[in-house]
Formats: C-alpha cells, structure tokens, sequence
C-alpha cells in the first residue's frame, strides 16, 4: 500500500475524486450536476451524513484546530464515507485487476488516519457515532486488505485511549456505538487471519487489537461486555499458552488482559473458570516450578500476570473448586519448596483459594498433600510482611473452615502444639510486633484527631485507615483470630497464650478488642457477613 500522510483531505471534484478516474459507465451518469457523487449513487451511510448535516455545502475539511467541530465533523465524515463506497466499488469491479483500484485503497487509507485528529475533540465522539461513521470504520475491520483493516484498528485505539481528555459519558456513546458495530466479533475475526509468524505489520496488528481490548476494559460495564465475548476469551488463552521462546510482547499482553478482566469482575471470573482457565493457566505457570523467567523482560511480567489471573479466579467458589481439580494446591506446594521468583506468588495463590467461606475444599487438601509441614517451616523462617501476611491468612483460613472433628483440623492444630508450642509462641511474638507498630500509628492519629470537627474526622477517616493498613493492621487483626482460635480449643494452647501476654504485662483483652474492630468494621453487603460476624463473636466469648 502506498504511504499517504494523513490529514486534510482535498476537495471533492470531478477531475481529482479519489485517484485517477476509472472509465466512464452508463451506471456513472446519474451523478448530480455538481458531480458530488462520483460512482454509483449514495450509499446508506452516505444518505445519513447529508440527512444529519444542516449546511448541504460539500466544502474539504480541515484540520485547523480552531475550526474542528460539528461542521468540520460533518464533511469530514461525507468525504470519509466516499472512500469507502468509492473503494468498495473499484475493488468490485475491477476484482482482479488490482492496480484499477489500488489507489482508491490509498486514499482510503488516508481517510481512516485523518479521523485520528478526533482524538483530541472528545466532544465529538457522541456526533461521530450518531453520524453512523463509528460503524463504517468498525466495518473497516473486515476489510479485505488486512492493512487497512489493521489501520482501523489503530484510530479505534487512538480514540478509546485512556489519555484522551474525555468525560465518561463522551467515551461511553463513542464505546457503545463500537461495540453495537460488532467490534469484538471482527476484532476475534481478524486475530485468525493475522498472520504474526511471518508478517512483522500482522504482529503489530494483533499488538494493536489487543490495546483495544485493554482499552474497552477501562470501564467495568464494558469489561464485562467483553468477558461475554466467549471467542475472544478462548483466543486469549489460546495466545497466551502458544508456545514461544523468548516469550514475545503479544503473548505477554494476551495474559495481562486476560488477569485485567478477571480483577473487577466476579462474571468474568466465573466465565473464565467454567472454559476451565485454572487448568489452562497452571500448566503454563508449571514452567517456573524450578525455573525463573528472564528477570525484568517480558517474561517475568507474563508469568506475573498469569499469576494475578489466578488468583482472582480462586476467589470464586467455582475457581475454588477448579484450582482443587486441577491439583492447584500441589503445584503451589512444590513451588514453595522449589521455586524462586515464583514462590511468593504461590504463596498468594494458595491463601486465597484457601480463604472465603467456600475454601474448605483448598483447606483440606493443603492438609491430604502434605502441606501442613511446609507452610509451617516456612513460617518459623525470618520473613517478610508479604509473606507472614499470607501464611496467617491460610492458618486462619484453615482454623475458621476445617469441620470441627475432622482429621484435617486435628493436624492443624497439633502443629501449634508441638515442639512445646513453638508456633504459638511465634505468633505471639509477631502480634506483639504488629501491636506495637499498629499501636505508634494510632497515637499519631489520636494527636492528629486534636481539634478537628466531625466532618473533618470524616473526611480524614480513609487516610487514616489506609495508614493503619500499612502499618500492619491486617495481619494483626488475622494473626489475633488464629490466637482466639487457639484459647477455644485446647486449654494448653490457652494457658501458654495468656503466659507469653503476661511477660508484657498484657491480657487477652488485647486480642479481644482486635476482634471486636472486626466485628464493628464487617461490610454487611459482604457475601459471608453474618458468617463471619457469628463467627467472631463466639471467639470473642472465649476472650475473657
């Protein structure tokens, strides 16, 4: 294809339309006495610009930015709609003698890339797509010549980009019209014709196409839009476990957007687990059981994202039940042995399949694998916040989620009992840590607190809590659940509790306040709010 700058376009005439003028048929002579339409009368698309448009004057447009708007859109979109019909017409015709229309196909070209200037007139968008000429350029995509397809791919980027200085309701009509055009039918469409092996533009064609995946999932409604889109959901697992070694940026990307449509949609997840993605995804996160990826190339960032994908979907109860299937736990069990770059990242994976009312499947099978001594040892080890934060949470998980009575909870509870209860003094410890930590903040924020008016507490509420988080509040509170877990169930846990307390001085009041922030700060929309709440307030019962 020729390289023609976009920009201006010329003013439509008889002697320069677009390209050199194809001979002259009877169909042709029915133009208007202007020559405004040069081939074939008007096209649909055509008939709506000119029914939308107030001034019938078909002057070239113009890129002066001070001069970029409804009118300038109007013409803009008549000229645009020209190229498409004119291109259509040529290629039709003259199906097999390519040089009869292959400039048509360059002015054609130029047409898409002048529409980019749109991108920095937001205020257009929702004009554009009720001009109809959101659907031609979505139509662009099926386009025979894969370039020009590839070229419609780009402005869509362009106009969906985050960086563009559009208010949501501008974005959303510009969206919304793209995807009743069926953009994500032709973008999957064009994914299988592409060819990124040997064609260096087809590569970046699919680069492309996914930014405007990643674009269109900016928006939870469209994210969601696009997780309905099952064959785009298969192709991205499918790209993203195509074997390539050095693994190259399409595949890498292929696995961010599947863990970005995963992290703000429980449908999505669903989805996702149901075209068994677990499965999928811990085959390819196998590969770094002993070996790490290339650090700090694309690589490391693909099995970072696989990772992520993961471990949002073990946060629903079907992902749950796939991660056991699949033999999630004993993969995440050996990385912790084995692996290096991927051992925190298992780490993570495990607590949250393990947590959440439906994880007593996870919970269980930690135990029947064999994992009991691993984690332990793991936590005896100096580690750091990450880490402990995780291993507490699978300890809490399985304390709140074994059945009372079963072997499992029973080896659970042993390991805080053996070794003259080593792990419980080791909690202990590490909550007088968190305590003292937690405990600086708080007397900053009580300082802080001096003087100011409700409203003020009010707005300074989050700030405040968000500290507290980073201080180590959370693993505090979970390393205290574990502890009351303790007290009520084996009086040697509970004697040794209350005597490693009193070397400071403190009581099981402490541990008892923590719980009862707990039980203040439950969402009660959450899914296991009143679960959780009946919980603590029984172990709460035991602290006194």
């Amino acid at each position: 294809m020729a390289d023609v700058e976009a920009g201006p376009l010329p003013p439509a005439s008889p002697s320069s339309d677009y390209g050199p003028a194809a001979p002259e048929s009877e169909d042709e002579q029915g133009d208007d006495a202007d020559g405004r339409f040069f081939g074939g009368g008007i096209s649909a698309s055509e008939r709506a610009v000119l029914d939308f448009m107030d001034d019938p004057s078909n002057l070239p447009p113009t890129t002066d930015s001070s001069a970029i708007d409804l009118a300038w859109l109007k013409r803009t979109a008549l000229a645009f709609e020209k190229r498409i019909t004119r291109n259509a017409e040529l290629r039709a015709r003259f199906e097999s003698d390519p040089p009869r229309f292959i400039d048509s196909e360059a002015d054609l070209d130029a047409g898409i890339k002048s529409l980019s200037i749109l991108s920095e007139h937001p205020s257009l968008y929702a004009d554009f797509a009720r001009l109809g000429c959101v659907a031609s350029l979505v139509g662009l995509l099926a386009h025979d010549n894969t370039d020009i397809a590839i070229d419609a791919v780009e402005i869509v980027g362009e106009l969906t980009d985050e960086d563009v200085a559009a208010t949501e309701e501008q974005w959303g009509a510009l969206v919304d019209a793209l995807l009743e055009a069926d953009l994500l039918g032709l973008l999957v469409s064009n994914f299988g014709r592409l060819d990124e092996e040997r064609q260096e533009a087809d590569r970046a064609g699919v680069y492309h196409a996914l930014g405007v995946v990643e674009n269109l999932c900016s928006r939870e409604e469209t994210a969601e839009a696009v997780g309905r889109e099952e064959a785009l959901l298969r192709w991205l697992l499918a790209r993203a476990g195509r074997a390539e070694r050095p693994v190259g940026q399409n595949k890498q990307y292929a696995a961010e957007i599947l863990a970005i449509l995963v992290q703000g949609s429980a449908g999505n997840r669903r989805r996702l687990a149901g075209l068994e993605a677990v499965d999928a995804m811990l085959q390819l996160v196998s590969a770094y059981r002993k070996r790490d990826p290339e650090k700090g190339g694309e690589e490391e960032e693909y099995m970072e994202n696989l990772f992520e994908a993961l471990t949002c979907l073990v946060d629903e109860p079907e992902g749950k039940a796939k991660f056991v299937e699949a033999e999630g736990v004993e993969l995440c069990l050996m990385m912790l042995k084995e692996g290096k770059l991927s051992k925190p990242a298992a780490l993570r994976l495990l607590d949250h399949a393990a947590g959440g009312a439906s994880g007593a499947g996870v919970c269980e099978k930690i135990v029947d694998a064999g994992g009991l001594k691993t984690v332990f040892t793991m936590f005896m080890k100096k580690n750091d916040g990450q880490t402990t934060e995780h291993l507490v949470g699978i300890f809490a998980s399985m304390l709140r989620l074994l059945p009372g009575d079963s072997a499992e909870r029973i080896r659970t509870l042993a390991k805080f009992v053996e070794k003259d209860y080593e792990k419980t003094e080791k909690l202990v410890k590490l909550r007088r840590d968190y305590g003292a930590r937690v405990g600086a903040v708080d007397a900053q924020i009580k300082e802080e607190q001096r003087g100011l008016g409700d409203d003020e507490k009010e707005e300074a509420a989050d700030k405040w809590f968000s500290r507290r988080l980073d201080a180590g509040l959370f693993s505090l509170q979970t390393i205290d659940v574990i502890l009351a877990w303790l007290i009520a169930e084996d009086d040697g846990a509970r004697i040794k509790i209350h005597a490693l307390l009193a070397d400071r001085d403190e009581t099981v009041a402490v541990v008892k306040a923590t719980i009862q922030e707990q039980i203040d700060g439950i969402d009660p929309k959450s899914d296991d709010a009143k679960d959780t709440r009946a919980m603590l307030q029984t172990l709460a019962q035991f602290l006194q």
